[in-house]
């Protein structure tokens, strides 16, 4: 039998974590190569899996083993609370590309424009997979496959593209910004082949992006409020796309 801790190890440099029981749900509901998945309490997780994943719950009863609490926890960064960890394989770059520019497509890709939050980051993730986007492109320094980001999208990078470009390798499409200076957003209607990007939390749009964009648009907002967070300014767009029409106030 295949010691798992030893085969953890093996792999873990060259893997994609999934930290918890969501993300290792997500994971393989959307058809990702898991090689190695541990529990604290395997029971526990099966009995998570009965109650809300139980299309993937005889996948999950056929990977996890049962470790101890003190080796699980030195194999993840900090300890999640359902004490369930797994490694994955990533899906090729190659068939990530060819799915981001693919034309005619029949949802937007996300762009996050040098973002700075692993947090955010994959909270967008997240979002962009329960949309149904075709993928979600980061350009600068930000790796979108950091663990952090991967446990802050709950696993959903298997369930759309998600890859790092330079601004030179984005998509095809009609590419919208948004930006405080845009046309309000609400007066536009998204096509499904639309870029949509956002600037970092901090600084906004970059200037290559800036400069690159056929569309800004603004996302309504109350005077003196400085402000969205990074998550919510996609959803609000993502939504105003999905609703296929201007939207009212």
């Amino acid at each position: 039998m295949t010691d798992p801790l030893a085969q953890w190890r093996r792999l873990a440099d060259a893997s994609v974590l999934l930290d918890g029981f969501h993300a290792l749900k997500h994971a393989v509901r959307f058809g990702a190569e898991v090689p190695v998945a541990v529990a604290v309490d395997r029971r526990a997780a099966l009995a998570l899996a009965d109650e809300l994943a139980p299309d993937v719950r005889a996948t999950l009863d056929a990977l996890l083993t049962e470790v101890p609490q003190e080796a699980y926890a030195s194999l993840v960064p900090w300890p999640h609370p359902t004490a369930v960890a797994a490694l994955a394989v990533r899906p090729p770059r190659e068939a990530h590309l060819r799915a981001l520019a693919r034309m005619p497509r029949g949802a937007p890709v996300v762009v996050l424009d040098e973002p700075r939050n692993l947090g955010n980051a994959g909270a967008v993730i997240r979002l962009a997979a329960g949309f149904g986007a075709t993928g979600v492109v980061t350009t600068g320094t930000l790796d979108p496959w950091h663990p952090t980001v991967v446990r802050g999208g709950a696993g959903l990078h298997f369930a759309t593209a998600v890859e790092r470009l330079t601004v030179g390798e984005l998509p095809p499409g009609p590419l919208f910004a948004l930006d405080p200076e845009g046309e309000d957003i609400r007066g536009v209607k998204l096509p499904d082949d639309a870029v949509l990007a956002f600037g970092s939390e901090r600084s906004g749009l970059s200037a290559p992006l800036r400069a690159r964009a056929d569309h800004l648009l603004s996302l309504p907002m109350r005077p003196q409020v400085s402000s969205y967070n990074l998550a919510t300014s996609v959803a609000m767009t993502l939504y105003h796309w999905s609703a296929g029409a201007p939207g009212a106030p």
